[in-house]
């Protein structure tokens, strides 16, 4: 989630000055400086499920997973904070003044009312100008929803919408399958009174 950017065009220089200089993480897009702020219960809960979830899986692997901690600098010059971003084989880290990731293979982003417009439009342009992205992941919080684009052999970009718990998110490029109940365990999704896993439970 964002907070309104600074008007003035800021160059990246400035944009690291302002990182280091501050214990908020900002994101730089276009000449700007853009405050993150706190998600809600259901965001936080969703980037768990899904991060133990990647992890349980990609354990022994030449695949690692980060967390919304982890920097992320697309081609295209923005510098952003994926809610989750795995690497698979050496990471790349670029040569700012402070660790970015410069090559996930996936990026997954928990869409919330005031970043889901950026996250599936412009955001998505700057990441794919990063040449090792193959898939990129959007979870709806309010709903069950994962809209999964990954980009074929031809370059092309392709989007699987799933929206049932039974579903399966099948991330070929690092040989994972998450079912959608895992993702969404433990969450309260709008329209319902308790957990999702609560219910299933006692049901």
């Amino acid at each position: 989630m964002t907070q309104p950017a600074l008007e003035r065009f800021r160059t990246v220089a400035e944009y690291f000055e302002h990182e280091i200089a501050s214990d908020q993480r900002y994101e730089y897009r276009d000449g700007q400086i853009i405050a993150l702020a706190g998600g809600s219960a259901r965001h936080s809960q969703i980037k768990v499920n899904t991060t133990v979830a990647l992890g349980s899986r990609l354990r022994g692997t030449d695949c690692v997973t980060y967390d919304s901690d982890m920097r992320v600098r697309t081609a295209s010059g923005t510098y952003a904070y994926p809610d989750i971003s795995v690497v698979c084989g050496p990471v790349e880290l670029t040569a700012d003044p402070s660790e970015t990731l410069a090559n996930p293979s996936v990026v997954f982003e928990v869409l919330s009312p005031t970043t889901e417009r950026y996250d599936r439009g412009d955001k998505f342009v700057h990441y794919r100008s990063i040449p090792s992205l193959c898939d990129y992941v959007l979870i709806e919080q309010r709903r069950v929803q994962v809209e999964h684009f990954h980009k074929d052999e031809r370059g092309l970009w392709v989007l699987r919408d799933l929206i049932d718990l039974e579903t399966v998110l099948e991330l070929e490029s690092i040989g994972v399958r998450i079912p959608l109940a895992e993702i969404y365990e433990r969450v309260k999704l709008e329209g319902t009174s308790d957990a999702l896993a609560n219910q299933e439970n006692e049901g």
